[in-house]
């Protein structure tokens, strides 16, 4: 297979299919994604005996634990896609939603109509889920898709974009409107990530060494975050149930996703009476901790932190541990060593929920909440491509609105500019 010669051959194929999505009926995307769903649920043994051959090859490569959570497709986790689906298809479509109309003195009118991107590239690692999620948020916005996974999920993802086909067919949109790239050479990405010609925007989506790659090489837009050092603050006003509960919730009930907390300060005031009891339990589900010198006085098992454990995405059972004296201390703390990805306070005082809100420099902010919250799905989104940790265009989970644009539009009646 010639590779640049494949992958300018998807490129091609998806602007054409963008140009007639881009004019399809909301009750004809809606029916592809709907008809979807219908075959991802008839297909469940077909997708789960793929996944199973992609986690057994995944085991044999000694993939670390976080990258075969991310891989494995479970009937829960099948049942959480067809769901997005329909979610998605029940969301308002934001193609042709015109605003912001108003007369100028010249007569004329003018305001924005919310428009696809065109073709939306994704890249991603392990997690074959996305495959259904990126499908169905950039069908919905209009956009065809162009979707490179990784190697080690190249079976799931196949069995998945062969049902995405069939729902495309069945609805009448061209098959080429959402392409799943077949060949596992390296090469594929980077053609891909040079075709801007065809491809409007990159969304990378897996370890920061690829988010990093793509976004030095790409000679296209990128919707990126390069990882997800997430935080929760327990404050010296925080209710003692609430701390408990959602600190241990924000990192042991995923280990391997970006919204999991890899940091958790603690307020000096509250150290005595939360440590203990959150160290037990986290000794208990297998969490290794690493704690600065104030932390490791209510806890004999864990380790001293150093620097670096600062700033690590872990995506795994370990978490570093911090007592920090005030609430600007803990905002310090996050707006210089996180990510910018999601930080949350647990407290009962309405000011510091506020000021916590307003400084913390992040694409997600909670109060008295887990940072696994962050999620396109928990967000009523139905699905995300992604979560950004830019400023600009989109940021935090994109969903469809961050898959499209406005343009101007300009209405007259014979006006002529004097």
């Amino acid at each position: 297979m010639n590779i640049a010669e494949y992958m300018q051959t998807l490129g091609r194929q998806a602007r054409d299919a963008s140009r007639h999505l881009a004019r399809a009926a909301t009750r004809v995307k809606n029916a592809a994604l709907l008809a979807t769903a219908n075959e991802l649920d008839a297909n469940r043994d077909e997708l789960l005996e793929a996944n199973a051959e992609d986690m057994k090859a995944g085991a044999a490569r000694q993939l670390d634990a976080a990258l075969l959570d991310r891989l494995e497709l479970t009937p829960a986790r099948i049942d959480a896609m067809i769901e997005g689906l329909r979610q998605v298809a029940a969301l308002p479509d934001p193609i042709g939603e015109i605003t912001d109309m108003n007369f100028r003195p010249s007569g004329i009118q003018v305001g924005r109509m919310r428009v696809p991107l065109g073709v939306i590239g994704i890249i991603y690692e392990s997690r074959p889920n996305v495959t259904a999620e990126a499908a169905s948020l950039c069908l919905k916005s209009g956009n065809a898709a162009i979707l490179r996974g990784g190697s080690e999920a190249i079976r799931s993802n196949q069995a998945i974009a062969r049902c995405l086909m069939q729902g495309l067919k069945a609805a009448g949109l061209p098959e080429t409107a959402v392409q799943v790239v077949e060949t596992t050479d390296r090469e594929a990405v980077g053609q891909m990530i040079t075709l801007s010609e065809y491809i409007d925007v990159l969304v990378p989506r897996g370890g920061k060494g690829l988010i990093e790659r793509i976004s030095v090489d790409a000679r296209i837009p990128v919707i990126k975050h390069l990882d997800g050092v997430c935080h929760v603050y327990l404050d010296q006003d925080a209710d003692h149930n609430k701390a408990l509960a959602i600190a241990i919730n924000a990192k042991t009930h995923r280990y391997g996703t970006c919204n999991t907390m890899e940091t958790l300060l603690i307020h000096e005031s509250r150290a005595a009476s939360l440590l203990p009891a959150l160290a037990a339990a986290y000794k208990d589900k297998g969490v290794e901790l690493r704690g600065c010198a104030r932390s490791r006085l209510f806890a004999a098992d864990m380790l001293a932190a150093i620097d670096s454990d600062w700033t690590t995405e872990y995506l795994a059972p370990v978490l570093a541990i911090k007592i920090v004296d005030s609430l600007a201390d803990a905002i310090s703390h996050i707006n210089v060593y996180g990510s910018h990805h999601t930080d949350a306070i647990v407290t009962e005082n309405f000011t510091r929920a506020r000021r916590f809100l307003a400084e913390v420099d992040s694409s997600s902010v909670m109060v008295n909440a887990s940072t696994r919250f962050a999620d396109g799905f928990e967000y009523g989104l139905g699905a995300e491509i992604g979560i950004s940790t830019d400023k600009i265009h989109a940021r935090g989970p994109v969903g469809l609105e961050g898959l499209t644009s406005q343009k101007y539009i300009v209405l007259g009646d014979g006006h002529i500019r004097q």
